[in-house]
């Protein structure tokens, strides 16, 4: 791989370029002038940029900021905040093959299967909650002559969000847009070791906005992202991540009775009936075991449930398809695959793929352990990998790896696999394969998670309310149900009209 193809998302760059923090309009260093490097997935050792290092004062100031500009944000009509989001939404898509890049530098994400479609996903959102921000109204109650009853829906204040590193602007368009529209001003904190697309992100809308309306700080979760869950004048967190932090965060957070929004891990079932083996299944599993983002989604179907009269030809077919799949420089066209963000995530995975082989019951379809020499090795790259031969008890068909690791199941009652799809703690998502509709209609709503797809193995799509049962979350985003119940709150208003006598006392709240 070329040296320039991976070190190449900003045009021009000599050296690694600074990027700053965005705070109250302003593109700011850390307080205490510190900075933190940002690594290249794709090429170990490489630096692609550095960003402040922010800490709690930074945070602070952030938050100061967005409660400054709260209540002129919030008072504008809604078709101010409308007109701006909707323009935010063009200048994005204008520069949309600049974010692509930059996202592929990032976080090692494919330039063509999966940093672009996360780009216009963006786009797509900003647009969505632009056109749906008039529907955040309350209703009036018929309480007869005397008494006007009504309710409001009103912004919460200020949103703390917290982003993670696999899908960093397709996470930020669950969030940003929809606080927004509601008229919420909102603190971003970027992911520690993926932060550039989130910068240029604010960098192209920020120019739209009122200063302090939308505020970015860089650093670590320890540091920053600890003091944004903990800070008083954060009126409530959103935070995607791992179930493990989730737990951490919403705990900090509840101390303080803060709103809270929670989407974390799945360990997701993809479950096929018997029926023709076509490349649409076979394409549709690939999607849906999101091996071409490494593997790195929560929504990943990594548990794939075969009826054993098509488990070994989709086996046979789908080993074939993951292992034609070129895994290389996330910034080459030619890349379906590219990199898993750092070595830490790199270590977890190798070690899932050494207890899996090390385990005479699986059998490995495709894939293995990471090359140890030529190009893929200079860069943090695994190569799609399929397992036979497990149960729903191995550890590899349990916990979330989030590589590019899939562990086929054999199955034959419908009872056991809807029995062993829901014997996890995680319930995000699923995935039903079936020709009989009225099979794959009553398995989905069988199934404990809160998205399901049926016959296909597509990602998010605005206006659908997304989000997990059990350990998966808590919440929902992406959808105007989402924006509401979210990103606003109920107020109810009584007012005693005319001269008519007055109700009778009442007990009650």
């Amino acid at each position: 791989m070329s040296e320039q193809s991976v070190l190449s998302p900003f045009p021009g760059a000599t050296s690694p370029p600074t990027r700053l923090m965005l705070i109250g309009g302003n593109w700011v260093e850390a307080v205490d002038g510190d900075w933190r490097e940002i690594a290249s997935p794709a090429r170990r050792g490489s630096v692609i940029a550095r960003v402040p290092r922010g800490t709690a004062t930074d945070v602070d100031r952030a938050v100061a900021a967005a409660r400054e500009a709260f209540p002129g944000w919030r008072d504008q009509h809604f078709k101010e905040r409308q007109r701006v989001l909707l323009r935010i939404a063009d200048a994005l898509e204008g520069r949309a093959e600049e974010l692509a890049r930059v996202t592929a530098a990032d976080t090692g994400n494919a330039l063509r299967s999966q940093a672009r479609p996360e780009v216009a996903l963006l786009v797509d959102l900003f647009r969505y909650f632009g056109g749906v921000a008039g529907e955040v109204k309350g209703t009036t109650l018929p309480a007869g002559a005397t008494q006007l009853q009504y309710t409001r829906q009103e912004p919460l204040g200020v949103v703390g969000a917290i982003l993670p590193w696999n899908s960093p602007l397709m996470i930020a368009g669950f969030k940003v847009p929809a606080a927004l529209a509601a008229g919420n001003t909102i603190v971003l904190k970027a992911a520690e070791d993926a932060p550039l697309s989130i910068l240029l992100m604010a960098e192209i809308g920020e120019q739209f906005l009122p200063p302090g309306v939308l505020n970015v700080v860089t650093g670590t979760g320890r540091a920053a992202g600890n003091a944004l869950v903990e800070h008083p004048g954060v009126d409530k967190i959103s935070f995607t991540g791992s179930t493990e932090v989730g737990r951490g965060i919403a705990g900090r957070a509840g101390q303080r009775l803060a709103h809270l929004s929670l989407e974390l891990g799945g360990k997701n079932p993809s479950i096929v009936f018997p029926g023709a083996v076509t490349d649409e299944l076979i394409e549709g599993l690939v999607l849906s075991s999101r091996i071409s983002r490494q593997g790195q989604s929560c929504t990943a179907g990594s548990r794939l449930f075969l009826h054993r009269d098509v488990h070994d030809e989709v086996l046979a077919r789908l080993s074939g398809r993951l292992g034609s799949m070129r895994v290389g420089d996330p910034l080459d066209e030619a890349s379906d695959i590219g990199a898993v963000i750092n070595e830490t995530q790199f270590g977890s995975i190798r070690e899932y793929l050494q207890d899996g082989l090390a385990d005479p019951a699986l059998h490995v379809e495709t894939g293995g352990l990471p090359p140890t020499d030529g190009p893929l090795a200079e860069g943090f790259f695994h190569v799609p990998t399929l397992f036979s031969g497990g149960d729903n008890s191995f550890r590899l068909a349990r916990e979330e790896i989030f590589g590019p690791v899939v562990v086929a199941i054999a199955w034959n009652d419908v009872d056991d696999v809807v029995r062993m799809a829901n014997d996890t703690a995680y319930g995000l998502g699923a995935y039903v394969w079936c020709s009989d509709i009225d099979l794959a209609l009553t398995t989905a709503h069988r199934l404990e998670a809160g998205w399901v797809q049926v016959n296909q193995g597509g990602g998010q799509v605005v206006g659908q309310s997304y989000g997990g049962y059990k350990q998966s979350g808590i919440g929902r985003e992406v959808s105007l149900e989402g924006m509401l119940a979210g990103f606003t709150q109920t107020k109810q208003v009584n007012v005693r009209l005319g001269s008519g006598p007055t109700p009778a006392p009442r007990t009650g709240p």
